[in-house]
């Protein structure tokens, strides 16, 4: 089990969990909350890494948003960096997974002496990912009516346990290579319900903006970017596209994954962690 941990720093309190042994490492994504069960993402980088796995402000215990720009990627850096600092750590790693990914990005750009390596998937450097007609939020796709009644849903507070677990199953069935996978995956403990508020400025205010791609030319830190080849997501050519940009960046494309290659190949997966943990 993770141990759950809060961090009093200069911008407000924030809980974490912790587990594993090695350097440091930060995990954590744009608009969800952990608990002591983890996270399907950041599990595998246990055996390497001493992994922090980040509640980010307006989520369970972390201190609450004043403002809606607060949950900003821009501000959320300023948040991790406050957070390093408060835990006396000079550097670490840094992961994420997709909006997590592209907080892995804004934070390598932001903040490049504090990240010693960067891991990122599952992702994209601007908003124009989900202009692609391969990707489940454009409004030209098969699915996009539906995904966007279920974030809706999702995003709405009222909206019952229950109901949240049906159409969590039901958006992450349009994200998987099998719904066999699928099966597999939820037998496994894992946290990181979706919060409301954060997705919804994600959504409604920061993607609409994003592009991050000329700035990614000036990272220069060891870089791993992987894709799954069928993202509904994040289409495959946008994690080329990201690789592309960064100097030297590692490319690893999942040839049978979806959205989420940590869980529907698990064993190469497993070797990208190991290749990364020896950068």
């Amino acid at each position: 089990m993770w141990q759950q941990n809060l961090i009093e720093t200069a911008r407000g309190t924030f809980e974490y969990f912790k587990h594993g042994e090695g350097e440091p490492m930060a995990i954590t994504h744009l608009y969800s909350e952990f608990d002591e069960r983890g996270n399907a993402f950041a599990n595998p980088f246990t055996t390497k890494f001493t992994v922090y796995l980040i509640n980010l402000r307006g989520t369970v215990n972390s201190v609450r948003a004043q403002q809606d720009p607060e949950y900003s990627m821009v501000e959320t850096v300023h948040d991790m960096e406050a957070i390093r600092k408060a835990l006396h750590i000079e550097k670490w790693a840094f992961g994420g997974h997709s909006t997590g990914g592209m907080l892995a990005l804004q934070y390598a750009v932001q903040a490049p002496n504090s990240i010693t390596k960067l891991i990122a998937g599952g992702t994209a450097a601007s908003y124009e990912y989900a202009m692609h007609k391969d990707c489940m939020y454009n409004h030209q796709n098969k699915n996009f009516h539906r995904v966007t009644e279920i974030m809706n849903l999702l995003s709405d507070q009222s909206t019952s346990k229950e109901d949240r677990q049906k159409l969590g199953y039901e958006w992450a069935l349009f994200s998987y290579y099998s719904e066999d996978k699928l099966k597999e995956a939820l037998k496994k403990p894992n946290s990181g319900k979706t919060v409301g508020p954060r997705l919804t400025y994600f959504r409604q205010v920061e993607y609409r903006d994003m592009d991050l791609r000329e700035k990614l030319k000036d990272i220069n830190i060891p870089s791993f970017i992987y894709a799954g080849r069928y993202d509904a997501q994040c289409p495959v050519n946008f994690g080329i596209e990201i690789a592309e940009l960064i100097k030297n960046a590692n490319l690893t494309i999942f040839e049978k994954s979806n959205h989420f290659p940590f869980l529907e190949e698990e064993e190469p997966f497993t070797e990208l962690v190991n290749q990364f943990a020896g950068a």
